[in-house]
């Protein structure tokens, strides 16, 4: 399923869509130093990871479909099928979602990113 070559390989990898070798954030993900610091081209291939003002615009709305569904979701698993109470279960989906924040956005952009890139497999490293 994450065979380079295929969109879900750079969608979830948050790598350049283009060549798959080169990850779209200066940090990795989990960092939290350069949280929001997206490169401004991949060094591998020279694809531009911002091609005109406001780009990801669109990514925005995919990360506010996504994580509205999953707060949704998760609350609802928690309290009416976990049986835990309301409280507990909003509790748990702040933590869940602080925890996860940096990578919802990351994953937002690249899925945006890979929407409008296609992969180029000559500019890739073998």
């Amino acid at each position: 399923m994450l065979k380079k070559g295929t969109k879900a390989h750079s969608i979830f990898l948050v790598k350049c869509p283009k060549c798959q070798d080169e990850y779209l954030f200066e940090e990795r993900t989990f960092s939290f130093r350069k949280s929001f610091q997206m490169r401004k081209a991949c060094p591998q291939c020279q694809q531009d990871f911002e091609p005109e003002p406001g780009f990801y615009y669109g990514a925005m709305f995919i990360s506010y479909i996504f994580m509205g569904w999953f707060c949704i979701g998760f609350v609802a698993l928690l309290h009416w099928v976990l049986d835990f109470s309301l409280e507990f279960s909003f509790i748990a989906l702040i933590l869940v979602v602080a925890f996860f924040f940096v990578y919802i956005f990351r994953l937002a952009r690249s899925i945006w990113l890979s929407l409008n890139v296609k992969y180029d497999p000559s500019k890739s490293r073998k």
